[in-house]
């Protein structure tokens, strides 16, 4: 009996199905491999755009700690400002920038008034906070641009996969119906790009996510630099340059 079950086994024909990555994503359904085009532009998009900003982040840490640095040494501001063009990458400087153009065009309208010998004594305050404040929000802006695209890629990565996943799945089901079997053969490709299409949705979501908390983390720091330098500076105007306050 189990010599007739061998003999059977050694006479039925053998199956071999190759269900490697490369090969489920060269025979997978043309709906399949455009989701896996779509998640591999994404993906690639949100390193770029990583490396980018980590560079620029990088940059713009070394060059605000010099400025910072050589604003909390000089006498004057007028000499400050001679050497701005030393620190292109710093978003402090940017600001300082800003706000001492402001005051130079207070100084030259009729709101000067020179009350203490040769030393100007200004007013009109509040067009000064307002230009530091639109020039805090402009920094920040910047360094937010493109980040959009990393939330994206977060947020609907796992569901772009995941639609690759339920579409293979599909494919199966519809072999099994056209074949009338559920042999390995018949639904081993469907399953094998399903799957794959999950994996890579993943692959490019995790990484956006990352990328996003880490850089909003970082705005968020240089948003606090940006907030105690104009805290500071305005504290040093008003306490030399600005009447009634």
């Amino acid at each position: 009996m189990f010599s007739l079950f061998i003999k059977a086994a050694q006479a039925a024909p053998s199956v071999s199905v190759n269900t490697s990555s490369m090969d489920a994503i060269a025979q997978a359904s043309p709906v399949v491999q455009l989701t896996l085009v779509i998640l591999v532009v994404l993906s690639v998009f949100c390193w770029a755009i990583g490396f980018t900003k980590y560079q620029t982040f990088k940059k713009m840490r070394t060059a605000d700690d010099l400025f910072l640095n050589k604003f909390w040494k000089v006498n004057s501001l007028d000499s400050l400002y001679e050497d701005i063009d030393q620190y292109k990458d710093s978003s402090v400087a940017r600001v300082f920038k800003a706000a001492y153009l402001e005051m130079k065009k207070i100084s030259e309208s009729p709101l000067l008034a020179r009350t203490e010998g040769d030393k100007p004594v200004l007013s009109g305050i509040d067009n000064l906070e307002r230009i530091i404040n639109k020039a805090n929000e402009n920094e920040i802006s910047k360094l937010e641009g493109r980040l959009t695209v990393l939330a994206t890629t977060g947020s609907t990565g796992p569901f772009i996969g995941l639609f690759g996943t339920v579409w293979g799945i599909m494919q199966s089901f519809h072999k099994i119906g056209m074949t009338g079997s559920a042999s390995l053969a018949v639904v081993a490709p469907g399953i094998s790009e399903a799957l794959i299409s999950t994996a890579i949705g993943l692959a490019a979501a995790i990484p956006a996510v990352v990328l996003y908390n880490n850089f909003i983390s970082r705005i968020r720091k240089q948003e606090i630099t940006l907030n105690n330098f104009s805290a500071d500076f305005l504290n040093i105007v008003k306490r030399n340059f600005f009447q009634g306050n």
